[in-house]
């Protein structure tokens, strides 16, 4: 008889031989699925990605030598791709058509600034959102010596940063002070012909193609109002800009054409606040009418760490509304037909990253709590499932993957779920150490998916538990709802969660309980180690320990702070007091728990002086601590930061944990 095989251990470094599957498009026939991957290439410290193409039910790698990702399909047959090179011209994108039956990628366009995204209209006409500086608005003009010269003078300008406008910086794109995102029509007949259609006051959001027209949204860059949103038409034949929605009431996320209506995803966040779940409204003249509140959110609010982009969250097919939905503890597919009438096609566990759909078939990204990123497709009524890639199951063969084991508890009069995740060959009469993991959001959620950091640490002998507590998302907006709570109920809930998990498996060696978080989990981190001691040791990752100077130096800080301290504004001495009272450096005295501070430089969404702060405060107290600071990185660090950087900050915390457990 063969002896079976061991489960072998999963390492920090097996992060690095993970594939990410990004932006899946089918072709306008349907015949032919296009999807990027991503791949860490450990000797650069980047990553490489790759065009995949799905014909026949098969998944082939149709690039590997380029840097490539998916555009757009230009036709049935020829796929639109952004190829990056070293040597590219700064400022520049290139552009690339490629058949899909075979031949070489030929030049398609050089647009002369980054691009964001781009929207065929019709034959040789596209609808481009690019960022154009507001100081040179038509330097996308230029020609290449010009363009040269401009660059060589930034160049002896780059010891200095000049700021006159907020938000001057932002997360994941640096300092963006006069930085605008502008509308182009791109035109290739009878030759490359582009214009900027958007003046340099105002930034252009969500944009939609419709019957030769292309609609968008504007916001100003006033920080009173730049949660708002206008909407505009552009029409390509007749060359004239006009006004479809001029009112400054609702944020609008996002425009689809639908039954030859327009409809957008709008909240004017009044009853919740800028974390309301927006309601799918029918656009008309100068007025919005809700037609569905969804009571979720409309797309992936799962919490993880093996994905690096995304794609589309919903999509419009023969007058169908295709979308994701956290739902709970999971991300489901919601079809809704022409008459908003609302039929769940997809509920498992796990999460869905992103979908498309064309004709019958509806093609989707999944992950669940043994298996990475993968393509599946099935019908348009949610039957006949087929798995179409199998790109990331070699990686865990033969692996250990701990089983997320369901607590359900209560506490202050809600019903919540968590997980707990066992090491391998757990044994009952073993004492073990332990690790509560906190999401970000607050409006995350965690899922039953795999989940790399937490099975490394199951994989190193650790009790790993984790939950969604209040202010989670997944449910409706009053479960969200912490505003001038933070610390509050969630707190609570954290701890009944822990006694809870303690009472099902007394074996956890309650004297080696470690405790983490990165982003609002790095702000209640900060808030539990200044409220109890229960906790061996602490790592506090990108996070929030003063609302006062969060609110003046985060990118989102001027809306965000007030709006989640239950503030009316940020001066008033009632103001001051309230987001005091939710800061956790205001309790910093009362800490005894040695923690760890992981944060990165250009982190703009919770600046580094909001870690520096309450690592400070603990050192002057004397409680042992130590930071470490990404240089380069943002706050996507864990998520989509270098693969070195990626190793080393999960490194720095599992060592930390493992000195204070021995």
């Amino acid at each position: 008889m063969t002896k079976k095989k061991d489960k072998e251990l999963l390492q920090i470094e097996d992060l690095t031989k993970y594939t990410a599957i990004e932006n899946l498009q089918y072709s306008p026939n349907g015949t032919c699925l296009a999807f990027q991957t991503g791949i860490a290439d450990t000797k650069k410290n980047n990553y490489h990605r790759d065009v995949w193409l799905v014909k026949d039910g098969t998944a082939k790698q149709f690039t590997s030598t380029l840097n490539t990702t998916v555009v757009l399909w230009d036709d049935d047959s020829h796929l639109i791709v952004n190829r990056t090179k070293e040597d590219d011209e700064p400022g520049t994108t290139n552009l690339y058509r490629i058949g899909v039956d075979g031949g070489e990628a030929s030049p398609f366009m050089k647009l002369t600034f980054p691009l964001v995204g781009l929207k065929k209209v019709s034959k040789g006409c596209y609808a481009a959102v690019g960022v154009i500086d507001a100081n040179d608005a038509d330097a996308y003009k230029d020609d290449e010596k010009t363009r040269k010269e401009k660059l060589e003078a930034k160049k002896k300008d780059a010891d200095y940063q000049v700021i006159d406008e907020v938000p001057y910086w932002f997360n994941g794109q640096g300092f963006i002070n006069k930085n605008r995102t502008a509308l182009f029509l791109v035109e290739l007949k009878p030759e490359l012909t582009v214009k900027r259609l958007t003046a340099p006051s105002v930034k252009v959001g969500a944009v939609c193609v419709a019957e030769d027209k292309v609609y968008y949204t504007t916001s100003t860059v006033d920080p009173r109002t730049s949660r708002f949103d206008k909407i505009s038409v552009f029409d390509t034949k007749t060359k004239k800009t006009s006004s479809v929605y001029g009112k400054m009431k609702y944020s609008i996320n996002e425009l689809f054409f639908m039954n030859e209506k327009l409809y957008c995803i709008a909240s004017d966040m009044k009853e919740y606040g800028v974390n309301e779940t927006g309601n799918i409204c029918e656009v008309g003249k100068d007025e919005l009418t809700m037609i569905v509140d969804p009571l979720r959110q409309l797309h992936d609010g799962v919490a993880g760490d093996t994905y690096l982009g995304g794609g589309k969250s919903k999509v419009v097919n023969d007058g169908k509304l295709v979308t994701l939905a956290t739902n709970y503890d999971h991300v489901e597919i919601w079809k809704y037909d022409a008459d908003f009438n609302k039929t769940v096609l997809f509920d498992e566990q796990g999460t869905v990253f992103c979908v498309d759909s064309v004709n019958d078939k509806i093609a989707y990204v999944r992950s669940t709590e043994d298996t990475l990123q993968e393509v599946y497709e099935m019908d348009l009524n949610g039957e006949n499932i087929k798995q179409i890639t199998h790109v990331n199951e070699e990686v865990l063969r033969d692996k250990y993957i701990a089983k997320p084991n369901v607590i359900n508890y209560t506490s202050e009069g809600l019903d919540l779920k968590g997980w707990v995740l066992l090491p391998k060959d757990f044994d009952k009469k073993k004492k073990y150490p332990a690790i509560l993991d906190v999401h970000g959001g607050p409006r995350g959620i965690y899922s039953n998916m795999f989940f790399h950091e937490m099975q490394v640490w199951a994989a190193a002998g650790y009790v790993v538990f984790f939950t969604n507590i209040k202010g989670s998302d997944g449910r409706d907006d009053e479960f969200a709802d912490i505003r001038n709570d933070y610390g509050g109920t969630d707190f609570k809930n954290l701890m009944d969660f822990t006694d809870a998990v303690l009472e099902k498996y007394p074996n956890i060696d309650t004297k080696r309980m470690c405790e983490t978080g990165g982003s609002y989990g790095g702000f209640m981190t900060n808030w539990i180690i200044g409220h109890t001691d229960r906790f061996c040791c602490a790592a506090s990752q990108r996070s929030i320990s003063n609302w006062i100077s969060f609110s003046f130096i985060s990118d989102i800080g001027l809306y965000f702070g007030p709006d989640q301290n239950g503030c009316k504004g940020l001066f008033s001495e009632e103001d001051v007091e309230k987001m005091w009272n939710h800061s956790p450096l205001k309790y910093a005295d009362n800490v005894k728990t040695p923690t760890l501070f992981i944060h990165s430089d250009e982190d703009y969404r919770c600046p580094l002086p909001e870690g520096m702060q309450m690592m400070q405060a603990l050192a002057y107290k004397g409680v042992e601590t130590r930071m470490c600071i990404f240089h380069g990185e943002n706050h996507e660090l864990s998520r989509s930061g270098k693969p070195a950087h990626r190793i080393r900050r999960l490194t720095e915390i599992t060592n930390w944990f493992n000195e204070h457990t021995k």
